[in-house]
């Protein structure tokens, strides 16, 4: 019996679709070069392609047919000697395939294997998003802006070539630098390519996670019924209307909460999330009207509050809100809960008018987010700048 190794990419569907499959299906033909065996394949997900919405790609390697036969029998490697992270937004957890609930991002990583993620951050700050684990790991920061490609174009900022270095450096039993090296080689014909493959491998460094270290919250999760718990025909619970709440200062009751699938959270698609400035809004309705997700409560005071956990991040309501600055999405890794900005607004006033116009200038301007091309030859715009981020390291 040989040896099988696995690899898993957590990407975003449709944003990152083909940078994901790049990756993995390099590694197989990286790894023929060693005269291993392997094969790389996307995994069903709960509408994959949908907007942003975390899914998988893998690659598993092995030394001989039969072992690759045995690990072709599975659905998807249950346990995978790296895990990749390809836009650190998704370090909050990602669903998985059958619903089941959240799970953190190296649910399937072998003990004492590595999770590399890439960011612009530093391995501390993402342990404050990245939940606990019982096994210890190794975690590694690739540094670099994530890669936006999409379903059928794909953005040449290295990012790929940079994975591979980086997978040759943790785990050369799955595919060695120089196996790496002559793929590009051959079959991207790029030395620059192969530079940044080689940069990567040498810059590459792990810190050692340790039990029970990382985020403390606990993931929410659920059991399906039993076939012998389900209800008679084919039916669906019907959900409450909802209806007015209280204030978390006041006490005064009003405004309005839709009722929500307790079952269904859409936080782990978001990259980036809306914060508000309470104190400017004219309750026009139009963020609450127009939510395709009803993420909007309606506040006592017949403002706009949204609900992080039910808010997938796509940014119509910053688009329709009228008044500047009332709206602003910033990205996801700015945050570390779903908390509620209407308490907190509500709690101390000054306090989170400051924290908002903090949190603003943190943002980039929309012109400049890459979520999704906007006009031909944006991607090609970017990769300048990408490349020379990757550069610095």
């Amino acid at each position: 019996m040989g040896q099988l190794f696995a690899v898993e990419i957590i990407y975003r569907g449709v944003f990152q679709k083909t940078l994901a499959k790049n990756i993995t299906r390099d590694i197989v033909l990286a790894a023929h070069n060693e005269g291993k065996l392997g094969i790389s394949f996307g995994r069903y997900g709960d509408s994959p392609e949908r907007n942003g919405i975390p899914a998988k790609s893998f690659a598993i390697v092995a030394n001989d047919e039969q072992t690759l036969q045995e690990g072709m029998a599975q659905y998807e490697p249950k346990q995978v000697d790296v895990t990749v992270v390809l836009d650190d937004t998704l370090c909050k957890g990602t669903e998985s395939w059958a619903w089941y609930g959240l799970q953190p991002v190296h649910h399937a990583l072998k003990p004492g294997r590595t999770l590399i993620v890439v960011s612009l951050q530093d391995a501390p700050e993402l342990l404050k998003t990245i939940h606990r684990n019982e096994q210890p790991y190794k975690l590694a920061v690739l540094k670099g802006v994530t890669s936006f490609s999409g379903m059928w174009v794909f953005k040449d900022d290295h990012t790929d070539v940079r994975v591979l270095g980086a997978i040759a450096k943790a785990f050369p039993e799955i595919v060695s630098l120089q196996a790496v090296e002559r793929f590009i080689t051959e079959k991207l014909k790029s030395p620059l390519k192969v530079t940044s493959a080689k940069t990567a491998y040498d810059r590459f460094k792990t810190i050692d996670v340790k039990p029970g270290e990382g985020n403390p919250e606990e993931l929410f999760k659920f059991a399906l019924p039993e076939w012998e718990n389900m209800r008679e025909g084919v039916s669906i619970k019907g959900q409450p209307q909802g209806g007015p709440y209280k204030d978390p200062v006041t006490g005064e009751v009003g405004g309005f909460r839709p009722a929500r699938n307790e079952l269904f959270k859409k936080y782990s698609s978001r990259t980036q999330r809306p914060v508000v400035n309470f104190s400017t809004c004219t309750k026009c309705t139009l963020c609450w009207l127009n939510c395709p997700d009803a993420s909007f409560d309606v506040t006592p005071e017949n403002t706009y509050d949204a609900n992080l956990e039910a808010c997938c991040g796509c940014g119509v309501c910053e688009a329709v809100c009228p008044v500047e600055d009332c709206i602003t999405m910033v990205n996801e890794s700015q945050f570390k809960d779903n908390n509620s900005q209407y308490e907190a607004f509500k709690k101390d006033k000054d306090a989170y008018l400051k924290w908002l116009e903090k949190t603003i200038e943190s943002t980039e301007p929309i012109e400049k987010r890459s979520h999704g091309f906007r006009y031909r030859g944006q991607y090609q715009e970017q990769v300048p700048e990408a490349l020379e981020v990757a550069r610095k390291g």
